[in-house]
């Protein structure tokens, strides 16, 4: 799934940094001295070295979900956290996906018979480049054919896109479209299609966009070559996770627990034949089309005027056969079990199944917590164990749809809903130099806080001053799609951030691998470790906390601004909107109780001793506070997704939606259910601050 626009973290190499004065958020004077020397031993143990090591392991061979590559993956994964010290499980399911590409075939049938490239070139300057295991470029979940059509042109294959060709006066149906990526969710391209009557859809990955217009390519630059073609799943559903499954983990079929699955004939699934083709072969497409140029803002990077059809002339066959089947899918996940609070879990997750080597996405995310793993595990051999416990999870077959991370989020949902502190998501996390992160508004704080102690390699600034740059503070993400922090987040409410660092990427191709990153990515290695530095001061402080370390605060500052953005959409259709006033009301309310709750949580901790079993109880209703926006009922979009805060855009499959709610009656341009959101995100918002209020009380 595509993450790079979720990504960015930097951090660095072990310098020594002035101590901070202040108090560490959740903190007694006490606890934070003796934080304050745990961070300091966890910095001088992260060995530098081991990320190299892993990363070069991990990603030897391909290894997309299913595969036997992926298993020796798992065993791997397995082997490294249970010599680290971890106690280690592995949580089987039954997922239905396509699990190999198949058989295709792209070919210009007239005015002359000539075979498309379909996969990128072997290169000498890339070892990696000639592996026997590599494949065509595919997208899973593509329905099965052989047809010969005519070309239509259809942009990014946005519903917008296909709007316009319909005002144009240009009929897809029983045509091939031709749309590149960018825009929205490659699945959405195939669906809106479909649904307008196309019988097949070619995508590439335009030059404009990452090609020879934009620097040099592959291999002596970062940009896609002409033989570069992005892989990925299609999986379009109103749902995250298995395809048949929704709601409900998909145990394995021979297992004691039977789930009940839906009929893959019922569920939507595509039916036309859908492939990705590098630009190289688009252009052998698009130079033959006889139609009317394009609209403004339509027009690529290759060197022709691009034109809305073909004509009837230039006919272009393209065939698929792709199956779908069970696939044993297996999540990975080691727990270093805390000494005071073993029932709350800090969780830190990436995938580890890739379209190919995967040595940026996923897995240096996936080796940074291997090394991590190891870290922690050495100190814990030498007598250190968390208040809390840590959770490490590896998870399979995200790039088919994020499978695996929901079947284990809808398994354990009750544990999770009761025990989760926060999920952190570092699916490649490691792919260059630029930090960056996005999160939910009470974890904004800490990783900022946390990147304060973390040096930057080769300078003499911390993590924070690099990432923040000229500004006072910098800037974090609110969390969309595309990445396992989904179902934590959106569907039962855990505080979830996902982070790394950003940079070139050859995104979801062949050329992904370890020459690649040796390359461009990262070429002292240096990051590995830094970030793993950053990830695990912020793992230790959410650990050892006395108090759990939420800014409260941060939600009525946040949906201020969201309150405000969504007046002013729909004001652009709706000039009568008087705006969400329950709502409005009810997060001024909320606010000053949360700025008294932040105040009064950081007094007591400075001033006094809590008893533990006082403790106890405030973590237990600060765990509740996100669930206050998880609503039974859920979107109109898909009711699986229940959080009223945020939510993926179901048109795009990879923005953020904030208020995502009253964001789909502004998609839709809607006036009708505008007051019953306002009702239900005023209840919302009380129902939060009710419980702050109590917990004041408490305190």
């Amino acid at each position: 799934m595509k993450k790079r626009h979720l990504l960015s973290i930097a951090l660095g190499a072990i310098l020594i940094l002035p101590a901070q004065a202040q108090q560490i958020d959740g903190f007694s004077n006490a606890s934070g001295e003796k934080q304050r020397k745990t961070e300091a031993q966890f910095l001088k143990t992260v060995d530098f070295s081991r990320f190299k090591e892993h990363l070069t392991t991990i990603t030897s061979e391909p290894h997309p979900a299913g595969s036997p590559a992926n298993e020796k993956v798992k065993d791997y994964l397995v082997k490294t956290m249970k010599t680290a010290g971890w106690d280690v499980v592995v949580h089987p399911y039954d997922v239905y996906l396509s699990k190999t590409p198949g058989e295709s075939l792209v070919e210009i049938i007239t005015p002359i018979r000539k075979p498309l490239n379909q996969q990128e070139y072997v290169l000498s300057e890339d070892p990696y480049s000639s592996n026997p295991d590599l494949w065509k470029g595919w997208n899973a979940f593509s329905g099965s054919g052989d047809v010969t059509a005519e070309v239509v042109y259809a942009n990014y294959g946005l519903k917008a896109d296909f709007e316009r060709l319909k005002e144009l006066g240009i009929d897809v149906k029983g045509k091939i479209v031709l749309a590149r990526y960018g825009g929205n969710f490659r699945g959405f391209k195939a669906k809106f299609a479909e649904e307008y009557g196309a019988i097949g859809l070619l995508i590439f990955t335009d030059p404009g966009d990452s090609g020879y217009a934009k620097g040099l390519v592959y291999p002596e630059g970062i940009y896609y070559n002409e033989s570069s073609v992005q892989r990925g799943s299609l999986l379009t559903l109103d749902w995250t996770g298995d395809a048949l499954t929704p709601f409900e983990p998909a145990l394995p079929l021979d297992g004691k627990t039977k789930i009940k699955r839906l009929n893959p004939d019922e569920v939507g699934l595509h039916t036309i034949p859908v492939t990705p083709i590098p630009y190289g072969s688009a252009q052998e497409i698009i130079a033959q089309m006889k139609g009317k140029p394009v609209p403004s803002g339509w027009q690529g990077g290759l060197p022709y005027t691009y034109r809305l059809e073909g004509g009837k002339e230039l006919r272009v066959r393209l065939k698929v056969q792709q199956d779908r089947e069970y696939v044993r899918a297996n999540n990975v996940v080691a727990t270093l079990k805390g000494s005071t609070n073993p029932d709350e879990w800090i969780i830190l997750g990436c995938h580890y199944d890739a379209w190919s080597f995967g040595s940026t996405d996923p897995n240096s995310g996936t080796s940074m917590l291997l090394s991590l793993t190891e870290t922690l595990g050495n100190m814990a051999k030498e007598g250190f164990q968390p208040s809390r416990s840590i959770m490490i999870a590896h998870w399979d077959a995200e790039e088919h749809g994020v499978i695996g991370s929901t079947e284990w989020v809808e398994q354990f949902r009750d544990e999770l809903s009761a025990k989760a502190v926060a999920y952190i998501n570092l699916d490649a996390a490691v792919s260059g130099r630029n930090f960056g992160a996005s999160a939910s508004p009470t974890l904004k704080k800490i990783i900022m806080e946390s990147a304060k102690e973390v040096a930057f390699p080769d300078s003499a600034k911390s993590v924070y001053e690099v990432w923040a740059g000229k500004k006072e503070e910098p800037s974090i993400g609110n969390l969309g799609g595309g990445s396992d922090h989904i179902a934590f987040y959106m569907h039962v409410g855990v505080p979830s951030l996902n982070g790394g660092t950003g940079g070139p990427t050859l995104y979801h191709t062949n050329y992904d691998n370890l020459h690649f990153y040796e390359k461009f990515a990262d070429p002292t290695f240096q990051m590995g470790g830094t970030v793993e530095q950053l990830v695990g001061i912020m793992s230790l402080r959410l650990a050892n906390a006395d108090i759990i370390p939420y800014q409260v605060s941060r939600y009525a500052q946040d949906m201020a601004l969201h309150f405000e953005n969504a007046e002013k959409g729909i004001k652009a259709f709706d000039t009568a909107f008087t705006g969400f006033e329950k709502s409005k009301a009810a997060n001024t309310a909320m606010k000053s109780s949360a700025a008294e709750l932040d105040s009064k949580i950081a007094s007591v901790l400075k001033t006094s001793q809590v008893d533990a079993k006082k403790l106890k109880a405030i973590n237990k209703d600060l765990l509740g506070l996100e669930k206050s926006f998880i609503d039974p009922k859920g979107m109109y979009f898909g009711d699986w997704y229940r959080s009223l805060y945020a939510s993926s855009d179901p048109f795009s499959g990879y923005a953020s939606w904030v208020l995502p709610g009253i964001q789909y009656e502004i998609a839709l341009k809607s006036t009708d259910r505008l007051m019953e959101w306002d009702e239900r995100y005023s209840k919302a918002i009380l129902d939060l601050k009710q419980k702050i209020d109590a917990l004041i009380k408490k305190i």
